[in-house]
């Protein structure tokens, strides 16, 4: 699922003027588009959380955990992978 992020547009020297404000609507959760003559230069997004192997997970899983790997994990680990697998289309800048 691919969820719409709210942008706004502003020029080189708004952002150049005034960078903390241009970072604070980053940190709300908006897209900046950096943008000179009205064509996009740059965009300033929120960056995406850290992402964990599933062998540090279990590395991380106490040793007295009764958390099992069985066949039905390891099938729903594949079937979320597969569901995943779509190309990446990068936006058009033009």
């Amino acid at each position: 699922m691919i969820e719409l992020m709210t942008q706004i547009h502003m020029s080189e020297a708004e952002v150049a003027k005034n960078f903390a404000a241009a970072l604070e609507k980053v940190r709300q959760g908006m897209e900046v588009v950096v943008e000179h003559d009205h064509q996009a230069v740059a965009v300033l997004s929120p960056a995406s959380p850290p992402r964990r192997r599933i062998s540090e997970v279990l590395a991380l899983t106490p040793r007295n955990s009764d958390a099992t790997m069985d066949t039905d994990f390891a099938r729903d680990i594949e079937a979320a992978i597969e569901s995943h697998r779509e190309p990446l289309e990068p936006p058009a800048w033009d």
